[in-house]
């Protein structure tokens, strides 16, 4: 008797709790089922978000309870601040710069005094500390996220699509091969992948804790962003 498409899900589903990563033959073969039929399988149960699909195969979908701004401020300090670090080498003199909220970004804020650039933020926290370095600051307006800080929604998206920017340093919880870069909050994950497309240079600053991560909704492919990490020699073949 040929197995439900709904029991061989669960089945998939639950495999992957105990393997993390599995190829679409091998599913075949342990369902009695043809690869096409599991490959619709996968891009089924992805859709939902319970599964990551990858070249051959599927990995088991990873997510991250979100800390607090607070929470995550004391977490792997040194770390941020070497990321920070390189992130301001990139920046030129009369740029205009996007900072995202966060902590990691939060540490960039320092490095920037006596700066001649106009910075884009969508954090109380940063426009308070840009400000008070003299620093010409932009916020953008709309609904603040209590959490993270960040400010959120339709009306920072609208006022983003009108600026340009030069280099837009932005945040994220996960970086993944085939996943790419994630955020746990889809509005945030809105608000980020505007800015990718109102900035010249995309950079997106994560600690080695966020690598092979995956969170609840997608910012941008890999290729659409770099990378700027405290890892050495990280080639994505985790």
């Amino acid at each position: 008797m040929k197995m439900l498409t709904k029991e061989r899900e669960d089945l998939i589903i639950r495999y992957l709790e105990e393997c993390s990563r599995v190829a679409t033959t091998e599913l075949a073969q342990r369902y009695d089922a043809s690869e096409s039929t599991i490959r619709r399988d996968l891009a089924r149960l992805e859709a939902q978000g319970k599964l990551v699909r990858i070249h051959g195969g599927a990995e088991k979908k990873i997510t991250i309870d979100e800390p607090t701004y607070l929470e995550k401020t004391s977490k792997n300090t040194q770390e941020k601040i070497e990321i920070a670090q390189k992130a301001r080498q990139q920046i030129e003199s009369g740029e205009v710069v996007y900072i995202d909220a966060g902590t990691t970004t939060s540490f960039m804020i320092p490095l920037l005094k006596d700066d001649s650039i106009t910075v884009v933020t969508n954090s109380l926290h940063h426009a308070t500390n840009l400000i008070n370095l003299g620093i010409e600051t932009f916020i953008l307006g709309g609904p603040i996220k209590n959490t993270t800080d960040a400010i959120v929604g339709m009306q920072a998206i609208k006022q983003l699509e009108s600026y340009q920017i030069n280099r837009a340093f932005i945040g994220a919880n996960g970086v993944h091969r085939s996943f790419g870069y994630s955020t746990p909050d889809p509005l945030e994950a809105m608000v980020k992948r505007t800015v990718l497309k109102a900035c010249e240079h995309a950079y997106i600053l994560a600690d080695e804790t966020k690598l092979n991560k995956v969170t609840f909704s997608k910012i941008a492919s890999l290729d659409e962003a770099e990378l700027i990490t405290n890892q050495k020699g990280i080639d994505y073949t985790w």
